[in-house]
């Protein structure tokens, strides 16, 4: 289709008359129902033969399809050349059986292995006179209305439980309360895990009764009538009362539940007493623009509904306002919004995964399914009724499941269950037949499959037929989106082809009573509607609307008959159309509809309806006036760089898309953004120190310097010294110097220079400093100088600074290299703020340690843990130990405190003891093994070197002794964060060791000897020999052998006698250590000692 033929028809001034090309793209047209007849002069202008362009050919079947042999029809229709329309075919159950009467695999009857659970209801214990009084008179008005049944193709009665009727309350009960003969109140929160808990104005934690649940199974109609119908056809109570609360039941209900008493207007209803909370999230920056966006307001407003990570966000785009749906743990993954936009549903994916399903209008949970997927996997696509009574779920896993949960019931299990051959491909869409809630369609890349829920038999039959070249003769495409025919008993499927695959739903006659009557469906036409891949089909009111890869968006009647459509606005592809909740007003004089593109030119009047592309770019369009309104555009990509204005309220964003995006982060407005070259993924920001620019690193190594207001360049070429991604830059605090590092562990730097009057950077030096990642880059200041320095902290556990000073062209010159961490790796570092007269690093670990180090020293020092915990004294530490202090940890750590005192003394000394409330510092390693903490080396240097110097800034003097608080501190500071671990173990033999015959990693005890006396901190042959007397229980007493109680003469021998051959990792740790290893602990095994 060429540019022209895709603009929309306009009219002419002279004549009024709309103008087509003949040479637009031919628009498909196919039997709307058997008695309608083909007409042919229907695709003819007027006053002419020639075919009208507008309408398409369709394209029949090629030959038989290999599941649905052919009918006497369907060779007629071949015969006559396939251009008739073909007539609905008798439903043939023959097709579900293959040869010798064997079910065919494409329609499997799937019964649920899981039946429901029951319903868990408490009675109450009786109404109240008044209570009883209002029931009878709310029974009384409502008894005509309970009366009638919605009208429907498929009627069929619900059995409801006896115990569901006495506790529950229909969602016709909770949005219409006057239809209803009692309320249920709030009831004190238990601990359910099914119901979230509620904090009205009262001081308790309430929560919603399982009665106040949306629960449609108590009516007995399955297929509503469209929202469009008067409120008495659809067996609402007239007018708008229900919903503001009015009457006598309304005023009883607004009292005792958020969810029955609210509106659309309360959940954006400002409250200047609530208060905000240290990590209380304010407002987010971005959305997942993988998901859809959902409009969930009336034509007038802009309410958006989208994902941004863990939490869903209602925003008002009017009010400048968000509305943040928090309680998932992982990533959303999928999420959809009732009919009426009064009920969303979010899942995700993870551990733990989550159904929740929220009430819009005040932002409430009101369920949680937990254990949705039990495998871990979670959920892919999700899917709700029209009517809100039941939602469909898809896991994400290798073996995709589909649940059909009751969740109006608040039951944890699906209502049925069917795991899907893997054959059908990855499912990525699902959705159900709107008017028939029985009934659901999903669609992989390769399949689309169809389901017919059967709930009093709680199974779930599907088909899936194979689509294949052969079928049609024609290349059909990959599959992108199914939905069912808004007027016929039809699928649609659209391609990446442009074309539409219709299919046909087969049902059994509604007298069949064999088990192998089952629904399915058969491919019925191949329509090509154009030439683009459609990536968004879906229905609204009586159209079939698309979008495509072009940003078109066209809208078909029931015959695939174009009707109108929105080419001209250039946009990118359509990723998600969602249309306003409330029909478009008939046209009066004033409107400004466009004509559509019948003979007729009609107005073509849809409602307006948001459009999200690909590049996160969010619209809404007025179809009155077609006016077109970009509401926000942001990063489509991952969002990897932050940056704040050191004084002013901006907020730079960085993305892989290459978009540089800056906010107002006090007034939430966007001020302006920069897209860069296709290619240029922005990795790190920081503004410089007085915030007139911006360094920006690319992941392709590529540095730009950007003014901080306009974000232009600020040199002419960006520097390209970078092989790899640019991590971090950094800038020293007179502006003169500007550093980097990227992924290839290689620290860049570059200055200010005067050039013909003007302040210019370039390039001076870079050096590959560093053997791992560098995690923080840092520039500082000498204090005796006022000069910069510039350090660098690696995975590699290095920090190191450089002398900038001897620093020329093409040579960084190194100052210092300092060690910080032995086992752990550090992860970040910056400064600590000046609030003692020494100057620190601050560094965190990945044993969730925070040191402080001395920036001159490099001496490690331990972050006061009162600092983050609150508390006097030693109160905050009490907590962090079993039992506090009356615990028997505690009384034990005093024991062992007070016993090294006598041992310091000597055991067997008869003078006179000296009881003392400190030990000296030569004890301490010794009290912290015989508590279970087994510091190394450098570790006992760092403790002491705490110690000693932790008075010397404000005294002069080191302190040589330790008293019992003191110790406690020192401790937990030390001690590392899940004890010892059988995994730690496993892993140095798994590195050191080689496969015994068992398949073990072992260790022979000659090598073992040798590693202990040559590598890491290793140890003395006396040592050594002292150790393994300790621990083979051959001293009897202290960390010394006495030579007067030593009953061997040289080590080699005690050693083979006492250790085996081979040592393996439990051999080890229980045999040598000591240590228990429980049952459970095989896989990542907690050790204690015996």
């Amino acid at each position: 289709m060429s540019d022209s033929e895709e603009k929309p028809p306009e009219e002419t001034e002279e004549d009024g008359e709309t103008e087509m090309e003949e040479d637009d793209a031919n628009y498909p047209k196919i039997e709307e129902d058997e008695e309608e007849e083909y007409d042919p002069n229907s695709q003819r202008l007027e006053g002419g033969g020639e075919e009208n362009g507008d309408y398409q050919k369709i394209e029949d079947e090629g030959e038989d399809h290999p599941y649905y042999p052919k009918t006497g029809e369907d060779e007629d229709d071949d015969e006559d050349g396939g251009d008739d329309d073909e007539e609905e075919e008798e439903y043939d159950p023959s097709y579900l059986r293959l040869e010798g009467g064997e079910e065919h695999p494409d329609h499997q009857k799937v019964t649920d292995e899981q039946q429901e659970s029951e319903e868990d209801t408490v009675a109450g214990e009786g109404l109240q006179e008044e209570e009883a009084a209002l029931a009878e008179e709310m029974e009384a008005q409502a008894g005509e209305g309970q009366e009638e049944e919605w009208p429907g193709e498929q009627e069929e009665a619900i059995p409801v439980p006896q115990e569901v009727s006495q506790a529950g309350m229909s969602l016709e009960q909770l949005l219409f309360p006057g239809s209803h003969s009692s309320t249920t109140p709030l009831k004190k929160h238990r601990g359910s895990r099914s119901e979230h808990a509620l904090e009205p104005e009262a001081s308790e934690t309430l929560e919603l009764a399982p009665s106040e649940f949306p629960d449609l199974d108590q009516e007995g109609s399955e297929e509503p009538q469209p929202s469009g119908a008067p409120a008495e056809e659809r067996g609402q109570p007239p007018g708008d009362d229900w919903r503001r609360g009015k009457g006598v039941a309304d005023s009883k209900l607004s009292q005792e539940s958020l969810v029955a008493s609210s509106t659309e207007e309360a959940l954006f209803q400002t409250d200047d007493s609530a208060k905000v909370f240290p990590l209380t999230m304010t407002w987010t920056f971005g959305w997942n623009s993988s998901l859809p966006v959902f409009s969930i307001r009336d034509e007038n407003q802009r309410v958006l509904l989208y994902v941004c990570a863990h939490t869903a966000v209602i925003y008002d785009v009017f009010k400048n306002s968000q509305h943040h749906l928090q309680g998932h743990a992982n990533v959303i993954s999928c999420l959809c919004v009732s009919e009426d936009r009064r009920w969303i549903a979010t899942a995700d994916k993870g551990p733990d995964c989550l159904i929740i399903i929220w009430d819009s209008f005040t932002g409430i949970p009101v369920h949680t399914i937990f254990d949705s997927c039990p495998e871990g996997n979670g959920i892919k696509v999700i899917a709700i009724t029209r009517d809100a009574k039941y939602l469909a779920t898809i896991s994400d896993g290798k073996v995709q499941k589909i649940c059909i949960w009751k969740w109006t019931l608040a039951v944890e299990t699906p209502a049925c269950s069917l795991n899907l051959n893997s054959e059908y491909g990855f499912q990525n869409y699902l959705t159900f037949n709107p008017t028939n809630n029985k009934e659901l369609v999903s669609s992989s890349r390769t399949r689309a499959i169809y389901y017919s829920w059967c709930e009093e038999k709680n199974t779930l039959v599907h088909s899936a037929p194979l689509l294949t070249e052969k079928t049609f003769n024609k290349l059909v495409g990959k599959f992108s989106q199914s939905v069912f025919h808004p007027k016929h008993t039809q699928l649609l499927s659209a391609t990446t082809e442009g074309k539409l695959v219709v299919w046909d739903i087969h049902r059994p006659p509604l007298a069949a009573t064999s088990s192998l009557d089952f629904p399915y469906i058969k491919p019925c036409k191949l329509v090509h509607l154009q030439k683009e891949a459609i990536t968004v089909l879906t229905t609204v009111d009586s159209y079939i609307v698309t979008g495509d890869i072009k940003g078109n968006i066209k809208f078909y009647d029931g015959t695939l008959s174009i009707v109108n459509w929105f080419s001209h606005f250039r946009l990118s592809p359509i990723r998600t159309l969602s249309f306003s909740k409330t029909s478009p007003p008939p046209p009066t004089e004033k409107s400004n509809y466009p004509p559509d593109c019948t003979l007729k030119g009609d107005f073509f009047i849809v409602r307006n309806f948001i459009i999200a592309t690909s590049d996160a770019t969010v619209y809404h369009l007025t179809a009155d006036g077609t006016k077109l309104e970009k509401l926000f555009v942001e990063p489509k990509d991952a969002i990897c760089a932050v940056a704040c204005h050191p004084y002013q309220p901006l907020l730079a964003i960085g993305s892989f898309c290459g978009m540089v995006k800056v906010w107002d982060y006090e007034s939430k407005t966007y001020l302006f953004s920069r897209v860069f070259e296709k290619g240029l993924g922005v990795q790190s920001l920081t503004y410089n120190p007085e915030g007139a620019i911006l360094g920006a690193g690319f992941t392709e190594g590529t540095v730009y310097i950007l003014d901080a207001m306009s974000l232009e360049s600020e040199s002419t070429e960006p520097f390209r010294y970078s092989r790899s991604s640019v991590t971090h830059i950094s800038f020293s605090h007179d502006s003169q110097y500007m550093a980097t590092a990227d992924m290839s562990y290689t620290v860049a730097l570059y200055r200010v220079v005067v050039r013909h009057g003007r302040r210019v950077w370039e390039y001076l030096a870079r050096l590959r400093s560093h053997r791992k990642s560098i995690r923080s880059l840092l520039f500082g200041v000498h204090l005796d100088s006022n000069e910069p320095r510039l350090l660098s902290l690696g995975k590699d556990r290095l920090l190191i600074e450089y002398n900038l000073l001897k620093t020329c062209r093409d040579h960084l010159e190194v100052l210092d290299i300092h060690r910080t961490d032995q086992g752990c790796y550090p992860t970040c570092m910056l400064w600590y703020p000046p609030l003692t007269k020494e100057l620190f690093l601050l560094v965190c670990n990945s044993g969730y340690k925070v040191k402080l180090f001395n920036s001159t020293t490099k001496m490690c020092r331990a972050l006061d843990a009162g600092v983050s915990l609150g508390g006097e004294g030693l109160i905050p530490f009490y907590g962090l130990v079993a039992g506090g202090k009356e615990g028997p940890f505690y009384r034990e750590l005093e024991d062992y405190f007070y016993y090294s005192q006598l041992r310091s003394q000597g055991i067997d000394t008869m003078e006179t003891r000296k009881v003392s409330e400190h030990i000296c510092l030569s004890e301490l390693p010794s009290v912290m093994r015989a508590i279970g903490f087994y510091p190394s080396e450098e570790m006992i240097d760092n403790m002491f070197n705490e110690i000693k110097f932790g008075e010397y800034v404000d005294t002069g003097k080191l302190v040589d002794k330790i008293n019992l608080p003191d110790f406690l501190k020192v401790y937990l500071n030390h001690r590392p964060p899940f004890g010892n671990s059988m995994g730690g173990i496993q892993h140095s033999f798994d590195v050191l060791g080689y496969s015994n015959s068992e398949g073990k990693k072992a260790i022979q005890r000659e090598d073992l000897l040798r590693l202990l006396l040559t590598k890491g901190e290793h140890m003395t042959q006396e040592e050594m020999v002292d150790c393994f007397a300790t621990l083979l229980g051959m001293n009897p007493e202290g960390w010394k052998s006495e030579p007067a109680t030593s009953s061997f003469t040289g080590p080699e021998i005690s050693l083979e006698e006492q250790l085996p051959d081979e040592i393996t990792a439990e051999i080890f740790a229980t045999d040598i250590l000591g240590l228990t290893i429980s049952e459970d602990s095989r896989q990542d095994h907690m050790v204690s000692e015996v």
